[in-house]
């Protein structure tokens, strides 16, 4: 029998895994050549063969396969230890660490100071957050009524943007939220949870947006019961670079769409350790949508009271309006805002 050729990086308790990006060849199997971030234009080299210039190709695989055999390491190449490696999460970027590592190097910052930090589903299991789903996708036959229906195409930017054209009967509504509610509040985060390239990017839920219904496909948040903070502090955790990094771990391909599962219970986020030390961090979260949330209700208040005008404020319309106003002003103190809208019917 001849003996098994076993290389000098060869282990038995280690598995070799690469997190390349690129294997030098494009979706539709053409050379992917390099570019230059600076200019735009192709990156040129010289072929050994004949000496004329040539497109680099961005192939990270195929450096990653040159430095192993070098006995090098990149960003991209990593030793993960057997036990820890799972037939049923067989995908290279979940064994990639430098995003959780960033993380918690960024959590010994001053700036971090007297923070601690969790990830998603162990604050979920304290009561400290509280996650929900989606309501359902209607049929395209149904998108006639006036409750708005939102798509995860709606979510951008930090905002839910209500498409007009995309509404159903309250009936429909009523049955994709199983009862009379969405159960959905103003300043709920929503992100998407498949099909996009924005998971991970939360939005806002404006004051007058809760009656809609959102397709099941998004991820829905808000402090819990038990937290020290309040929905302005989770939108400023869950936006810092090195929390919003770590969904590069978890997002999967399922087929041709993207995919997070439960996996993005698995990232971790800063805890501050006071409420005062949290709404200092996230004032100017605090600041910048209340003010839009004021701002909405006064434009809102007119379009209804002249009735006039084609415009739409993304929720702050509904055709026959019955818009309470809240007047108590503790209940409000929180929200940094004085008026809030409630929309019924």
């Amino acid at each position: 029998m001849m003996p098994t050729h076993r290389p000098s990086w060869f282990s038995d308790d280690k598995i070799m895994v690469s997190t390349a990006p690129t294997c030098g060849l494009t979706k539709g199997g053409r050379l992917l050549p390099k570019i230059d971030p600076a200019t735009g234009k192709r990156i040129q080299t010289i072929d050994p063969e004949t000496g004329a210039s040539i497109d680099a190709i961005n192939d990270q695989l195929l450096e990653d396969v040159e430095a192993l055999v070098t006995g090098k390491i990149t960003e991209t190449l990593r030793f993960v230890p057997r036990a820890d490696v799972s037939m049923r999460l067989a995908v290279p970027a979940y064994y990639e660490s430098r995003h959780i590592e960033r993380f918690r190097e960024a959590m010994q910052e001053e700036r971090f100071a007297g923070f601690s930090s969790a990830t998603i589903g162990e604050l979920a299991k304290k009561g400290i957050i509280e996650i929900r789903n989606g309501h359902g996708s209607p049929s395209h036959d149904q998108r006639v009524g006036k409750v708005p229906y939102i798509k995860v195409s709606d979510l951008r930017a930090g905002m839910v943007n209500i498409n007009p054209t995309n509404r159903v009967p309250k009936s429909v509504a009523e049955a994709f939220w199983r009862g009379p509610s969405s159960g959905l509040r103003a300043f709920d985060l929503i992100c998407p949870e498949r099909t996009s390239k924005n998971i991970g990017d939360f939005c806002m839920l404006m004051p007058g947006q809760e009656q809609v219904v959102t397709t099941k496909e998004v991820i829905v948040l808000r402090p819990g019961s038990n937290a020290d903070f309040d929905a302005f502090y989770l939108l400023w955790a869950m936006t810092l670079k090195v929390v919003r990094d770590q969904w590069k771990r978890v997002v999967f391909m399922q087929t041709n769409r993207e995919d997070v599962g439960s996996r993005y219970l698995e990232i971790e986020i800063p805890i501050p350790p006071n409420r005062g030390v949290a709404d200092a961090a996230s004032y100017a979260f605090r600041q910048y949508y209340t003010s839009i949330a004021d701002a909405r209700v006064f434009l809102g208040k007119y379009l209804s009271e002249v009735g006039d005008h084609h415009f739409f404020v993304s929720g702050a319309e509904i055709s026959e309006p019955e818009i309470e106003l809240i007047d108590d002003q503790n209940d409000l103190a929180d929200l940094g805002t004085t008026v809030i809208p409630k929309v019924s019917g």
